[in-house]
């Protein structure tokens, strides 16, 4: 650092430093190019050597050690302490866009003896010349302020149409329009992926945000970390955002759930359903006991104490090992191993009893088409139910409103505000479902065809590479979990009511009443 500049300094060498806003118009446009070529003429002009050009691609508002350029360029001139520079820049608005930085980076440049020359503006150290310096400083910060305003007014503007206008989450990019403007699209395969997420979770397939982690890791078009692994806050985050349930919600501009024009990945239903389960309960940290080697493990319990079982690798005198094991103490089999083998081939062979014979799969499959289209033609009632119920809420917000009005204090505004965002949450959720029933609902084969490809054969999705499907298999097929006692097996397994049901229609009188009747037949 050096003290006030000399006034009689030869000055011979110059760095130049070029300011756009945004790295878009870096990108799409020529403003750096330009401002450095009319440097380099104001520098060859009188005289300059230059030295290093130092851009910047960032808003010049807020302190200018933000700016990575401007930082690199005080950095070059503490770096060179011996050397006088003048540092050139073509428009005042290239050094600051704020009044009380503007003059600390003119007081940083002075303590290190550096010149500063504006091609369109000239510094004068007089009182007079300060005067004017600081008019033109703030007015360049009132123009800034004033672009950030009518920014800002359109962006909500468009917003408040249904036009989602700031960067796409993943699963979405943004395509034109007819007419102009753009809008967010589905963008496979991310769409797909975060649409499975989202719904596995909704549905209890994922647990906690962590297995929907742990999902995501295996996708390589998913953000990852330094470490390799998709961040846990990008997850809970994706969990979260309404948009892609198709709303808008901007907490800083007081938008919350506002319809939007974009098609959505996932019913505002199921949206509902994450956020209940987020709100319900902890957000657990990613299990370190899942892995592929034992798809069984954390699941399986001991047939002894009913404690959960693990599994590890066990290395021999020439081969490793696999073992599932109980790890509680006070239990009898502790630490007695199960080889991988044995409980996993115990289990698949469970698995392959679940799988109903064609013919019999045929007659249930049968049966629910004729419940689903049973069910389908009640539909239009509950749509008129659910018209009635919109308007009612409707009227509430609008006496919530009516209040807020006449209200006089701040605690009952907020409390009517808070009820006014409850309600507006409960007519979102009947008006979707409402769309939902109005949508023409196809056959119960359309819909639920990969159901149905589960119930038909369960082994189907056990025998994939991944682990994810392996767990679903797992919660759908055996809810209660399953029990293993060592040197006898598996205890009788609790079925999901689906394969109960078929078992059921497999019984040959199930359902049925002998030909003699009821009471005992007499001669």
């Amino acid at each position: 650092m050096r003290a006030e500049p000399d006034t009689d300094i030869k000055y011979k060498k110059a760095l130049i430093y070029c300011r756009v806003s945004s790295t878009k118009q870096k990108e799409d446009g020529h403003g750096l190019e330009s401002q450095e070529h009319r440097c380099r003429q104001h520098a060859s002009l009188y005289g300059y050597e230059v030295e290093a050009v130092f851009p910047d691609d960032i808003s010049g508002a807020g302190d200018f050690m933000k700016r990575p350029g401007m930082v690199a360029l005080l950095q070059y001139l503490d770096a060179h302490a011996l050397e006088n520079y003048v540092v050139i820049f073509d428009d005042l608005k290239r050094f600051a866009r704020d009044r009380e930085f503007h003059f600390k980076l003119r007081h940083a440049f002075r303590m290190r003896n550096a010149r500063i020359e504006c091609l369109n503006f000239k510094f004068d150290e007089s009182p007079e010349g300060e005067f004017v310096e600081t008019v033109f400083a703030a007015q360049g910060q009132l123009e800034r302020e004033q672009n950030r305003r009518q920014v800002i007014q359109k962006m909500r503007a468009r917003v408040e149409k249904g036009y989602y206008c700031f960067a796409p989450p993943i699963g979405y990019e943004y395509v034109d329009m007819e007419g102009g403007g753009r809008i967010l699209s589905p963008k496979e395969p991310n769409a797909s992926i975060i649409r499975e997420a989202l719904e596995g979770y909704a549905s209890g397939r994922f647990q906690s945000p962590s297995e929907v982690k742990r999902f995501l890791d295996g996708f390589p078009t998913m953000p990852h970390g330094k470490n390799g692994e998709v961040r846990l806050p990008f997850a809970i985050e994706i969990l979260q955002r309404a948009l892609y349930a198709g709303y808008i919600t901007i907490e800083k501009w007081n938008l919350f759930l506002h319809p939007g024009k974009h098609e959505p990945l996932i019913s505002f239903e199921t949206w509902k359903r994450i956020q209940d389960r987020l709100n319900g309960r902890n957000i657990a940290p990613a299990r370190k006991d899942l892995h592929d080697d034992f798809p069984l493990r954390g699941f399986v319990s001991c047939g002894e104490c009913n404690h959960i079982m693990t599994a590890a690798w066990s290395k021999g005198r020439s081969a490793r090992y696999a073992y599932y094991f109980c790890q509680n103490k006070s239990c009898d089999a502790f630490r007695k191993s199960i080889r991988k083998e044995t409980i996993e081939g115990e289990f698949e062979v469970i698995l392959r009893e679940l799988q109903p014979a064609p013919k019999l799969f045929d007659l249930a499959r049968a049966m629910f088409d004729d419940l689903w289209n049973q069910q389908s033609r009640s539909s239009e009632q509950r749509r008129k139910d659910l018209q009635s119920d919109i308007v009612k809420l409707e009227a509430k917000i609008e006496q919530m409103m009516e209040r807020i009005v006449n209200a006089d204090s701040v605690t009952l505004v907020t409390a009517y505000e808070a009820q006014i965002k409850k309600l507006t949450e409960q007519k979102t959720l009947l008006t979707d479902k409402s769309a939902e029933i109005a949508k023409p609902a196809g056959t119960f084969e359309e819909l639920y065809r990969t159901a149905c490809a589960f119930l038909a054969n369960p082994w189907k999705l056990w025998v994939s590479d991944q682990l994810a499907l392996k767990r679903l298999v797992l919660r759908l097929a055996f809810p209660g979990g399953l029990a293993y006692r060592r040197n006898e097996g598996y205890r009788t397994a609790g079925i999901a009511e689906p394969f109960r049901l078929l078992q059921r229609f497999a019984t040959p009188k199930f359902g049925l009443v002998e030909l003699g009747g009821i009471e005992p037949p007499t001669s």
